[in-house]
């Protein structure tokens, strides 16, 4: 598999040098390629990303209004949406005609450093970048230092007719955006954001509902009744659409088993009956799969709706153990059944996490509540 690094490679450096000279022919551009291609091949993705902005900022004009002007003139056309809103991708020749993906990343942190003097034509940018990639990480520290300017405009933005900048109203303002600036006020106090994902929630776009139920679900990590209320508040009368993206917003509470949204969602903490589970093997390598068996027994008169997942307790590289849960089964078990789950587990490395060997523990979780476990080792 492609490293993901190499999403930013010397042609990216190339590409950003031919357009830019394109659209200002002053633009010095053997010096940017030289400071952005300077031991690229030796840098992880991010800093492929910052060294690229680190010669944005050597070569692009002082004034940041004029810097501004030759990136926007620089950009390739607006990703296209499908019939879902969602992103869609830029043919191999719209792609080449202007600068779009990755790139945009080391655009948008241009923009983050040098527009602080002019923060109203920087915002003006980030609406133009966010259509071609994503601004998310770029308007994070305007939102730190300017709150009251970047909210006047992500109001106005929530009804912006394109998707992708109604999405980074939501996005950009997650207070605990992952590999983002983490915005400390907001994770204490996020009542500036709730207007905005009132005003998104039901949008058109499946792009941008789904950033509104991961930002409820990072408020979720710090203010969990506040995201339990708001389900009791949206939920009545939801649409399908609404319903999904209130179920994703509360993913981690339930898997948590926060007893007021369990209540919210008509659940009640655990399972009246017994649980059992079952692993294929007791030994498994990297790059291997298992296979979970799961037993539930009903003790109820009533039937019970249930959200049964699993979590893994990965070994780390200290030794330690860390659990990362994963989705399993929405059902309703009858009073009296037994039913029986499979699920077959990877055990594949991801880009996100390293497989270590050493014993790891299983558990089994209803309603959020943890009633069996079982064990393997996992061999390098």
């Amino acid at each position: 598999m492609e490293p993901f690094k190499n999403l930013i490679n010397p042609a990216t450096v190339r590409h950003a040098g031919h357009h830019l000279r394109r659209v200002w022919p002053a633009f010095d551009r053997p010096r940017f390629e030289q400071h952005a291609g300077a031991g690229l091949e030796a840098l992880e993705f991010k800093a492929r990303a910052m060294q690229l902005a680190d010669a944005l900022q050597a070569t692009l004009p002082a004034r940041f209004a004029h810097a501004a002007d030759v990136l926007e003139a620089s950009l390739a056309d607006p990703v296209p949406l499908d019939a879902d809103g969602e992103p869609a991708g830029l043919s191999d020749a719209q792609s080449a005609a202007g600068l779009s993906g990755w790139v945009i990343w080391s655009v948008g942190e241009f923009v983050a450093r040098a527009g602080g003097a002019d923060v109203p034509r920087a915002l003006a940018c980030l609406h133009a970048i966010t259509q071609r990639f994503s601004a998310e990480f770029a308007i994070r520290p305007f939102v730190r230092d300017h709150p009251a300017l970047v909210f006047e405009t992500l109001a106005r933005w929530s009804q912006d007719p394109s998707a992708h900048v109604r999405r980074l109203v939501s996005e950009g303002s997650r207070p605990r955006l992952p590999w983002g600036l983490r915005l400390q006020a907001l994770v204490a106090d996020p009542a500036p954001t709730l207007p905005l994902l009132r005003a998104l929630q039901d949008d058109p776009s499946a792009y941008v509902r789904r950033s509104v139920a991961n930002h409820l679900n990072d408020i979720a990590k710090d203010h969990p009744e506040r995201v339990a209320a708001w389900v009791c508040e949206h939920r009545p009368n939801a649409s399908a659409r609404r319903e999904a993206l209130l179920r994703h917003a509360s993913r981690s509470l339930i898997k948590q088993g926060h007893p007021a949204t369990l209540a919210a969602w008509g659940l009640r903490s655990g399972l009246q009956g017994t649980a059992a589970l079952a692993l294929s093997a007791g030994r498994a390598r990297v790059g291997e799969t298992i296979d979970l068996q799961v037993s539930l027994a009903s003790g109820a008169s009533e039937p019970q709706d249930l959200v049964v997942d699993y979590a893994v307790h990965h070994v780390r590289a200290n030794g330690s153990t860390s659990p990362k849960v994963f989705k399993g089964w929405k059902l309703l078990l009858a009073p009296g059944e037994l039913r029986t789950l499979n699920k077959r587990h990877s055990l594949r490395p991801v880009t996100t996490r390293t497989l270590y060997p050493g014993a790891h523990r299983v558990e089994l979780l209803v309603n959020g509540c943890a009633l069996a476990s079982a064990t393997f080792e996992l061999d390098a």
